[in-house]
């Protein structure tokens, strides 16, 4: 609607919330139960946030631990081929030294 006829039903007292147009019989829980509720609802919920944190750390724990031993058995790996190159280099110094070439050997 338009005009002045929009703006009839309202008034300047109005009530704040319509949970006080309710009769006594349908009002069933107090203000002082509701903020109970919504207490409880909230340590809860912090609780669960608690429980998911604690389990995320557990993971983040597990994959570190993880990272940790992949890198430990990478660098491993590569010593291993470091120490097999340099060997294979040291016996081709001695085969040069001997006068034996690769074309010899093979």
């Amino acid at each position: 609607m338009v005009g002045p006829l929009a703006h009839l039903g309202r008034t300047a007292n109005r009530p704040r919330c319509n949970r006080s147009h309710l009769s006594n019989g349908l009002k069933t829980k107090s203000f002082a139960a509701r903020m109970e509720k919504t207490t409880k609802a909230l340590a809860v919920r912090k609780l669960q946030r608690e429980l998911k944190d604690e389990k995320q750390a557990e993971k983040d724990r597990r994959r570190a631990v993880t990272l940790e031993r992949r890198k430990a058995a990478e660098e491993k790996r590569r010593l291993e081929e470091d120490k097999a190159k340099m060997g294979a280099r040291k016996a081709a110094r001695l085969r040069r030294r001997q006068g034996r070439t690769k074309k010899i050997n093979h």
